[in-house]
């Protein structure tokens, strides 16, 4: 490990979880992070995954959850979009590390005969490859927040909690702080709090040893002093520091509810850092908002990955900010595509909604459902939102039913269609390995004016993140155009597609990027804002 001058002024905070997953520590850490910055300090967050995948651009959703990209093409995870939502931070591929990725590394350089013929072992080239991997998201902030994937206990994690174990003394031990997410469950036939598994789960970590400072104990009750201080008593962390990380209606309250519990002054004093009053007025706005909304409205969201609602988490929350955008809450009508598919009775799926939405996703399955939703949408003049595969799916049913080609496809899904209107570009190629075929990261778009589009942003060119292979094949635009397609999207060259709608409707767009990476509820993304819109317009009149 190259080591840091131990006088460093950047602060670590390294979260670990326990007792089970899914307890919130992506939420946690991104909490953290918006706290940290109402005090004006720069705070960047990273991910260490235990998974042996390389990046998570290869899994299936459902196993996984959404892969999340960043401005610079990296397939992460899911709760970097967290960090972004929350923070000011800008994600990179340097700040999502897998096991997969050290191993990888550390292997090419024993090929390479890096280590002079060395044993290559755990401890110290894998757990100095994580470490150094820690400092080179260090460059030029206050704060580093840094998540350790899975739970204490598993045989995954462990070379990544010896690395952060290793780090408190590698640099400033003052400088360094653990906190442990933890659950206390609630036994209703009992009607107690049980604090046995929290301390069980700290016994785990010290085994390890790694002494939590800070102790976030999940739970359904607010945990009484007593009970705080059983906790504080077996897991040795002072009464203060353990907080009742209670559960919310919304994720947007878990700031304000650690806020209230004191955490983000517990941590500075932890570091020695003088305190003062935080400016947390815009997520007390946000809250308000979601508290109290002036409007309701339905969105119809036609997906694949329905098992797991976390496939589709930043489109959630961009649609959730696209109500915040209009003082409105979102209601979500899950929509199973393949339901879609030779249902007759199929739009009755959508009676009560005032908005459909086709999100993104890969293979065939479901896809002429997906379809249908679009004719739904196009006939009913229901407000329509198209994203990646649902803007191909826009095109082709566009081409099957208006411009009369039947059978029109994408050679994604067949490759025997007659006209293939959603095609690889000539340059492209899709053997070999799968995750180095797409155009992934942050592309500029050059907006036509008089659109949808243009209205929203209010700007001729924006920047806008991709993950997909296929394209609008050029061949079939100027007929598609004279059809009534209007094209209001395109990259600088003029070659590639970005955005289709269709002038006589209220709200029909669709883009083959992914706009939902980009929205925050403090700035909601101006397409899920005009789009939430339109919807609320649509219900009035109907």
């Amino acid at each position: 490990m190259k080591k840091k001058n131990s006088k460093s002024k950047v602060k670590f905070i390294f979260v670990t979880g326990g007792v089970l997953s899914s307890l919130g520590k992506g939420i946690a850490a991104a909490s953290m992070g918006a706290l940290l910055e109402s005090y004006g300090l720069k705070v960047t967050l990273m991910k260490l995954d235990p998974y042996i995948n390389v990046d998570p651009g290869t899994m299936n959703p459902l196993q996984h959850g959404e892969v999340y990209v960043t401005d610079d093409g990296a397939e992460t995870d899911l709760d970097l979009g967290h960090y972004e939502r929350f923070t000011h931070a800008q994600m990179r591929k340097t700040n999502n590390v897998t096991a997969g990725k050290i191993y990888h590394d550390v292997i090419q350089k024993e090929r390479k005969g890096e280590f002079l013929g060395k044993t290559v072992q755990v401890i110290p080239h894998i757990t100095d490859e994580i470490k150094n991997r820690i400092l080179l998201v260090a460059e030029g902030v206050d704060f580093v927040i840094c998540e350790v994937g899975g739970t204490v206990g598993d045989i995954e994690s462990l070379p990544f909690l010896e690395a952060i174990r290793q780090f408190r003394f590698d640099i400033n031990p003052k400088n360094v702080i653990y906190v442990h997410l933890t659950l206390v469950p609630y036994i209703k036939t009992a009607g107690e709090l049980k604090t046995k598994p929290t301390q069980h789960s700290v016994q785990k970590l010290r085994e390890i040893g790694i002494q939590p400072d800070i102790l976030l104990c999940r739970t359904e009750q607010k945990l009484s002093k007593d009970i705080k201080k059983k906790i504080a008593l077996f897991c040795s962390v002072e009464p203060q520091s353990v907080i009742t990380a209670q559960d919310v209606d919304s994720i947007y309250q878990v700031p304000l509810a650690l806020h209230d519990e004191g955490l983000d002054k517990i941590i500075l004093r932890k570091f020695g850092i003088k305190d003062k009053a935080p400016n947390l007025s815009k997520w007390q706005d946000i809250n308000v908002k979601i508290q109290k909304p002036k409007h309701e409205v339905e969105i119809a969201i036609v997906g694949k990955y329905l098992d797991l609602k976390e496939s589709y988490k930043s489109l959630v929350e961009a649609l959730y900010h696209g109500g915040i955008g209009n003082n409105a809450k979102v209601n979500l009508n899950w929509v199973d595509a393949e339901l879609l598919e030779g249902n007759e009775n199929g739009s009755d799926l959508f009676k009560n909604s005032s908005g459909v939405l086709v999100p993104g996703g890969f293979g065939d399955r479901g896809i002429e459902g997906k379809i249908r939703a679009v004719t739904y949408a196009r006939v009913n003049k229901v407000p329509f939102f198209g994203i990646c595969l649902g803007m191909h799916c826009a095109v082709i049913e566009y081409a099957r039913s208006v411009v009369n080609l039947k059978n029109a496809h994408s050679s994604e899904i067949t490759s025997n269609a007659p006209y293939l209107i959603i095609d690889l570009l000539p340059d492209q190629d899709v053997k070999g390995n799968k995750g180095g075929t797409m155009r992934l990261g942050e592309y500029p778009c050059q907006l036509r004016k008089n659109s949808f589009a243009y209205e929203a942003y209010g700007t001729t060119e924006v920047y806008e993140r991709h993950r997909h292979r296929y394209e609008f094949n050029n061949k079939y635009r100027l007929r598609l155009e004279d059809a009534g397609l209007k094209i209001s999207g395109i990259s600088p060259n003029g070659n590639l597609v970005e955005i289709v709608e269709i002038e006589d409707h209220p709200w029909f767009l669709a883009g083959q990027f992914h706009p939902e990476f980009k929205s925050s509820p403090m700035e909601p993304h101006p397409l899920f804002q005009n789009f939430i819109s339109s919807s609320l317009s649509y219900k009035e009149k109907n």
